[in-house]
């Protein structure tokens, strides 16, 4: 656990002869003790008293420095108890065999609370993105991702359409438990050959605020994707709003035949 300010002790000034703001320079002063290992994930920050003693600054700055920290991902807020360096952020969704699979195999314990899974009828925007008539029967999936070795805090709410027609199974299954995607390939014989996704930075609404833990206006990615099969037909359209401070996306490029591409 950190330390705690040692009232015998002179404070820890930081630099008032250059043009850094101080909040600035106290937050990279807590960053530093994050990426040296001297704080760890799960550990509190300083309360804002402890950081006035510690390093002279007022209780403007010192709550300005933990508010940067927690909209850099590096820091954790938890009402009625203090602020925390947050876990390692994982991987996104770029992968085509979807949450699960990943998840297993960077040694986290994925669980998934079902929200709704039923059987409804495409509207305009879906039908589009699935190449169908507005109105046909598609199966729709909402479903709140959790790491379970992270004090079961949400990860990311996403929702899917699949087309009935090529599916049906899918509306019977449960997955609470189990991998979508691995289910179509094993129990399908679909594979998904290669998808389209965007991504776009967006805060959260009350609704999703709510389910994820987070506060109203707090950063969120949204993630849009059409996954289709080896002759083009369009298998699942999906969208997911992750939190902004528990992921991080990477993309490979690679150069083929003169041109860039991502992979």
């Amino acid at each position: 656990m950190p330390d705690t300010p040692d009232s015998s002790g002179p404070p820890v000034l930081l630099d008032d002869e250059g043009h850094i703001p101080y909040y600035v320079q106290l937050k990279n002063a807590l960053r530093k003790r994050i990426e040296t290992g001297e704080l760890s994930p799960g550990d509190r920050l300083p309360s804002e008293p402890e950081l006035c003693q510690l390093y002279g600054v007022s209780r403007s700055v010192a709550r300005q420095a933990l508010k940067e920290l927690a909209h850099e991902g590096l820091a954790i807020r938890k009402q009625g108890k203090g602020t925390f360096v947050a876990p390692p952020k994982i991987g996104g969704g770029w992968k085509l065999t979807g949450f699960h699979q990943p998840m297993l195999e960077e040694g986290h314990i994925p669980k998934t609370e079902v929200l709704k899974h039923v059987l409804s009828n495409a509207d305009s925007d879906v039908a589009a993105r699935l190449a169908l008539e507005p109105g046909t029967p598609v199966v729709e999936i909402t479903r709140l991702r959790f790491i379970a070795n992270e004090e079961d805090e949400p990860n990311h709410l996403s929702t899917t359409f699949l087309p009935y027609e090529l599916v049906p199974e899918v509306l019977d299954i449960d997955l609470s438990n189990q991998s979508l995607y691995g289910f179509l390939e094993k129990e399908c014989g679909l594979v998904i050959a290669y998808g389209h996704r965007k991504i776009e930075a967006v805060t959260a609404d009350e609704h999703l605020a709510s389910l994820l833990g987070i506060e109203r206006g707090a950063p969120l990615l949204k993630l849009e994707s059409v996954s289709y099969l080896s002759d083009g037909k369009p298998i699942e359209y999906y969208y997911s709003f992750y939190r902004g401070d528990r992921v991080c996306f990477e993309v490979d490029f690679v150069r083929t035949h003169g041109q860039l591409k991502t992979q």
